[in-house]
């Protein structure tokens, strides 16, 4: 299940839904942790292959002198001591084979993968003919395949092959208003009464976060959270430092800084806004505020400061 309601993970859902009733084969591109094999998943779920089987590789684990026994299966006693068996294309015939990692594969697996995406029949090593497959293919990579085609370093009729159609999987620093949907859909997953909660501080922590590691990187962290938590109640100190950073940078105290409510609530709607790139509408829908709401915060910002001495008020610049 994808989860999210930001106008990224809408869009995705929509291409989602168009391309799974095709058999085209699929280029799913996205950072690591994004959940591109989650993509995979959902355009298998939604085919009408859906009752087929969805069979998984991670190219960058196959070893170059197993890898055409791994993908096309092997002949029995093609070799002492060796069994018979069927390769990935088979076990996914009339379903769906997700090669994950493709950009990892050597010149020489793409050639022999470009070969078999050409007419999807595929021959068993020590075979004495070719059987053809009805198998969607599924690639996905985190590495552009078309910048790796103007390099050299893959080959440009495979890429041709496999970019029949392309999605894009965006990085979840790109989608933060989706962070809370994914913070209690995780919180989920572990039993408890009452229910693990976040505090409202520690949700803003999550929210400052750049993410490097994605979804999966959030996964891992609420993970821990759970683990380490002393109450059903996660807080700021229960969350990796790696995470908290930069949320407790803004937070923390400095001389001479006005800590007000009204000047914190400021600084974070700006770091915010900084995080959508400047896109305001973006950020009034992650923060929950009306524009205006947005804009009185910013203009707070600009405004001359003044702090009590005494029974009198003085201005500072």
């Amino acid at each position: 299940m994808i989860v999210g309601q930001s106008p990224a993970i809408d869009a995705l859902r929509l291409t989602i839904a168009r391309i799974a009733r095709t058999s085209f084969t699929v280029l799913v591109e996205g950072e690591s942790g994004v959940g591109k094999e989650l993509v995979a998943r959902e355009i298998h779920a939604r085919s009408p292959r859906r009752r087929g089987p969805f069979v998984a590789v991670n190219c960058a684990a196959l070893v170059e002198s197993l890898l055409e026994a791994e993908l096309f299966g092997i002949e029995e006693r093609t070799a002492t001591g060796v069994r018979g068996r069927r390769g990935k294309f088979e076990l996914a015939d009339r379903g769906t084979l997700f090669l994950d990692e493709v950009a990892d594969l050597s010149a020489s697996a793409q050639a022999k993968l470009l070969r078999v995406l050409q007419d999807m029949s595929v021959e068993r090593v020590g075979g004495a003919g070719a059987q053809l497959v009805d198998t969607r293919v599924v690639a996905a990579t985190n590495r552009g395949l078309h910048s790796l085609v103007e390099a050299g370093q893959f080959r440009a009729d495979l890429y041709y092959r496999l970019a029949g159609v392309e999605i894009h999987v965006p990085p979840l620093r790109a989608r933060r208003e989706d962070i809370p949907l994914l913070v209690e859909h995780f919180l989920g997953e572990h039993d408890g009464i009452p229910p693990f909660r976040m505090h409202p501080a520690a949700l803003e922590a999550l929210l400052a976060c750049d993410w490097p590691g994605n979804v999966r990187q959030l996964a891992r962290v609420i993970e821990r959270a759970v683990a380490l938590a002393t109450s059903r109640t996660i807080t700021v100190t229960d969350l990796p430092s790696v995470v908290t950073r930069e949320y407790r940078d803004v937070a923390s105290h400095e001389n001479g800084r006005d800590d007000s409510l009204r000047a914190w609530t400021s600084r974070y709607v700006r770091m915010v806004l900084e995080r959508c790139d400047g896109n305001k509408r973006r950020a009034c829908h992650m923060l929950d505020i009306s524009y205006h709401t947005l804009q009185s915060h910013l203009d707070y910002e600009q405004r001359p400061r003044r702090i009590r001495t005494g029974s009198a008020l003085a201005e500072h610049p």
